[in-house]
């Protein structure tokens, strides 16, 4: 585990199962249609409760990059962020812009609800092919910008659930102070 210290804001990174996160809100990388799928969001809706499904549909459709909060049900955390990351397609069409909103949605969220801890997957990495690298980018510069405001949230966990994208995120926030 890399953990990484922004003025007020402590930044953990590590390999593991989202699910098992005890971050107040856990952050659920869900489709713009809210209709559960496979990867972050079918670990999530299995390991949260069967009442999630139906919840999650009637919240639908979300813009990409905006957020909305459902309680945890049966995870360890107490609600669930669900984000709609954007899908790469060359990084032409607004994709940088928009994982830099989702984190933001998220982030402003768990403050509204006075959150002082959210955990993260990495956000359209997987089938939505955002190259991890850039998104890990996104991730830091995003995470400097909330340690600089007025938040409630003090801790970040941001949980890969492969090696690779561990190692790369790790990477990127040793490389950048």
């Amino acid at each position: 585990m890399l953990v990484k210290q922004f003025k007020t804001l402590t930044v953990r990174l590590y390999q593991g199962d989202i699910t098992k996160s005890q971050a107040e809100a856990i952050v659920n990388a869900a489709n713009p249609q809210m209709i559960p799928g496979g990867g972050v969001d079918g670990a999530i809706n299995r390991a949260a409760s069967l009442q999630l499904a139906p919840l999650q549909k009637s919240l639908g459709p979300i813009a990409v990059g905006e957020a909305v909060l459902t309680p945890g049900f049966n995870l360890l955390a107490k609600y669930i962020i669900h984000t709609a990351g954007p899908i790469w397609h060359g990084g032409d069409s607004r994709e940088p812009e928009l994982l830099a909103q989702c984190y933001q949605s998220c982030l402003a969220l768990a403050n509204h609800h006075q959150l002082t801890s959210i955990a993260f997957p990495a956000i359209s990495t997987g089938v939505y092919h955002f190259p991890v690298q850039r998104a890990a980018v996104i991730v830091y510069d995003v995470l400097k910008s909330l340690a600089a405001q007025s938040t409630s949230v003090q801790q970040v966990d941001l949980v890969n659930f492969d090696a690779r994208t561990a190692q790369i995120y790790e990477a990127v926030f040793n490389e950048n102070q």
